[in-house]
């Protein structure tokens, strides 16, 4: 084949490398616009694993890389002028210059025609080299190429808020990657260094768009604004100057970064490698190894003896998918550094702990793994944090929490689920059975489903309710089974369906309206939920007190009936959010128009639930904090007013969900997907929150509440299909204590589990 390669970066030139070791007779071309050496930037980072795909696709080049690596296991955290060390993280470090050498070194030896300082512009590409089998588009996050079919790329460039700047640095970081965050008289900077030789250190130095301009780095040379950054961070380098490696810049270096992601990476005879079809943010290091890995991936793709268009195709199906998770663990991290402001109140051990984790890649028991002392510690501080004083670290999820007078054993939630299983709103023996074997199951606390106020407000004809007598005396009866037979905590969660009411049960039809026997509805505004739902009819000031009045009188049955908590439902599109979201409230007066008045009546509400309510018992709200359908509904901005709102009202915790506020959401799923929301509103808005949406893992609990994400983790579906899951996480965390109480019952039961799993996890460790 003949092949044109621009860009001879690290992505291009091991490209070259990577098709003549498998056919020394192809022709490959590297062309390059700057002279061999030129480069952005100072180090690369690799990890052990990149390095033995390395070694395993070239070991000459491998070979004289391994001689310039630098090791180190370390990460320091230095934040007002305390250090704070975790183990066993394992980085590799190398000058890009030096690594540069070497691919063009080896590329030369193995017969790849190089050209460097020459342009090459890109409309004259297919006219330049006509009889070109491959041109490799490897120009960098600023791919000319790219750009000039960027709609045939479908690439989406996103750039980011935060300013940084790459800088250098004779300081030796020879033991550890370091963090380090100054407060500023313009506020908070901060940099992430890390040694790469001998002789040298990176040094990024960032901070928010704002601190740029108040500290006037704009107007600044780079040479300038490296001695400024030199003054902020003189106590980590050890009186060495900030150097710089960019001298045909021109006033400032700081730029914003570009998160760019190609959807295709093919055009003809065209074919994106590297940061030209996709970026990782610096703070994870991978945008080389990314690009290294894809020249491998399309060289073995190349000579698969498939024909060249499957072989193209088939290169970016098998680099897409691994791209697209390191991407989204880069933008985790990338966001906690733009959200950096929101974490630099806490203790020096849970900043770490939250900075390490940042990326959702690192879970706790991964770090136990590292650097099992340190993690110990970091479970000790939360214990005491929450009050408790004992020399034996436990699990987060194992820490009690405490709620006006009520205090949960642990924090596992049982998270609302509707069973759609009453007759007429009346809790029968399936309730009792349901909730009876969640709460044996080990939870702190267990919700009731929606709970519907009145017989219209139900969603569907099998919803319960707690609106007379009878249904008030079902849940006295689930709730003594529940304190009886567990240590958990039962809250009763209200709600009325308001614009989603009237439809089927979930399993015949979610969200659609009944065959027949409908009922009417009510709602903000006559705006039906989706086109197939009936129009409600638009509240007035009569109906909004008898919504009221009905609240009141199912607080005061659940009261009676004896729950240790109250929720009132202000998501999902139900009526209470129907009034908060612009979505479904067109109104005009003052329950309409601005947030302030849209919270209006849910307000009402619940200041005369919380009149009624036991003063020693809590009351949670939960809402959506993202309509997800852009500015058009509530926006994670929004829902930190919201839930400020809900603390000055005197709400005790919120519970933090997303969506379902209309059909034409486009939510963004994955793991914990929705607890960014509850990490935003917990921190900046200073009230407790709890997390939802598949949280499913031992491990995402225990990250998130260590994290100071969430005060409490809410488990929905993984509880359907094992209720006892607080007790198999009790069993493979060798968790014997308060917070779990095992029903003697089931003790033989519970010991034969943590033997069995223990015995799973050795084998699976020597596999």
């Amino acid at each position: 084949m003949k092949i044109v390669c621009l860009g001879g970066g690290p992505a291009g030139l091991y490209l070259a490398i990577s098709m003549k070791l498998r056919d020394p007779r192809h022709e490959v071309s590297v062309y390059e616009r700057n002279r061999l050496g030129d480069t952005f930037g100072w180090g690369v980072v690799l990890s052990d694993q990149t390095v033995e795909n390395l070694e395993a696709n070239d070991p000459v080049s491998a070979r004289a890389m391994t001689g310039e690596l630098v090791h180190w296991d370390h990460i320091d955290v230095c934040l007002r002028g305390r250090t704070e060390r975790s183990g066993g993280h394992g980085f590799i470090g190398i000058s890009r210059q030096r690594l540069l050498r070497i691919l063009s070194d080896r590329a030369a030896e193995l017969g790849v025609d190089q050209h460097f300082s020459t342009e090459i512009e890109p409309e004259e590409l297919k006219a330049r080299f006509p009889d070109a089998d491959l041109i490799i588009a490897a120009d960098g996050l600023n791919s000319r190429v790219r750009e000039l079919y960027r709609d045939d790329f479908e690439c989406e460039i996103d750039l980011r808020p935060n300013k940084f700047v790459w800088l250098g640095t004779e300081q030796h970081f020879d033991d550890a990657f370091g963090f380090f965050f100054e407060r500023t008289e313009h506020g908070w900077v901060w940099a992430h260094a890390y040694q790469f030789d001998r002789h040298t250190s990176t040094f990024i130095v960032e901070c928010t768009e704002e601190v740029y301009d108040r500290w006037g780095f704009e107007t600044m040379s780079h040479e300038e604004s490296a001695e400024t950054c030199r003054r902020i961070f003189a106590e980590h380098l050890g009186g060495h100057p900030l150097l710089t490696n960019s001298a045909h810049i021109r006033g400032s270096a700081w730029i914003n970064f570009p998160r760019v992601l190609c959807n295709r990476w093919i055009k003809d005879n065209i074919v994106l490698i590297g940061d030209a079809a996709h970026t990782a943010h610096f703070s994870i290091g991978s945008g080389t190894k990314l690009g290294m890995e894809d020249a491998i991936s399309l060289a073995e793709h190349l000579h698969a003896g498939k024909p060249l268009t499957q072989a193209l195709n088939d290169y970016q199906e098998d680099r897409q998918l691994e791209v697209l998770r390191l991407q989204s663990a880069a933008r985790n991290s990338m966001r906690w550094f733009e959200e950096a402001d929101r974490y630099l109140d806490y203790d020096l051990k849970p900043f770490t702990y939250a900075l390490l984790t940042r990326s959702q890649r690192v879970s706790h028991e991964n770090l136990r793994l590292r650097d099992k002392g340190w993690l110990e510690s970091v479970e000790l501080e939360f214990q005491r944090a929450a009050g408790v004083n004992s020399d034996r670290a436990v699990a987060p999820m194992f820490t009690p929490f405490r709620l006006r007078g009520m205090e949960l054993v642990n924090r596992v939630v049982v998270s609302p689920m509707s069973m759609y299983s009453a007759a007429e709103g009346m809790p029968d023996d399936w309730h009792l059975v349901h909730y009876g074997a969640l709460a044996k199951g080990g939870a702190g606390l267990i919700y009731t489903e929606m709970t519907d106020v009145g017989p219209d407000a139900r969603i569907t004809p099998g919803c319960a309710g707690i609106w007379n007598d009878g249904q008030e005396a079902a849940w006295r009866r689930v709730v003594g089974f529940v304190h009886r037979h567990s240590q958990a905590k039962f809250c009763l969660q209200l709600g009325h369906a308001g614009p989603k009411g009237s439809t089927r049960v979930a399993w015949e039809g979610m969200d659609e309206p009944l065959g027949s026997g409908n009922w009417p509805l009510i709602s903000a505004s006559s705006t039906p939920y989706s086109p197939v739902n009936q129009v409600p009819r638009r509240m007035g000031r009569s109906d909004m007190d008898a919504v009221c009045n009905d609240y009141v009188e199912a607080a005061r049955r659940g009261a009676r009936a004896g729950f240790d908590m109250l929720e009132l439902h202000y998501a999902h599109g139900y009526l209470m959010s129907a009034f908060i979201t612009p979505l479904l409230n067109r109104r005009a007066d003052r329950y309409g128009g601005s947030l302030e008045n849209r919270l209006r009546f849910p307000l009402q509400v619940f200041a005369a639930v919380r009149e009624v309510w036991p003063a020693d018992k809590p009351i949670s709200v939960r809402i959506s904090s993202n309509d997800w359908v852009g500015d058009l509904g509530v926006t994670p901005e929004e829902a930190v007013e919201i839930a400020g709102a809900l603390k000055d009202a005197g709400v005790d915790i919120v519970d933090v969900s997303a969506g379902q506020t209309s059909p034409d959401a486009d939510p963004v799923y994955g793991r914990m997907f929705q607890t960014p929301f509850s990490d935003r509103i917990r921190n900046e808005v200073g009230i407790p929150t709890m997390a939802v949406g598949n949280i499913y893992e031992v491990d995402h609990v225990n990250s998130i509440l260590a994290a100071r994400r969430a005060d409490l983790c809410c488990l929905a579906r993984p509880h359907l299909m094992d209720p006892n899951w607080t007790l198999r996480a009790a069993a493979q965390q060798h968790y014997q204590g308060e917070a779990v109480r095992v029903p003697v019952q089931y003790e033989t039961g519970f010991e034969q589990l943590e033997r069995n799993l223990q015995r799973a996890a050795e084998m699976a460790l020597n596999a």
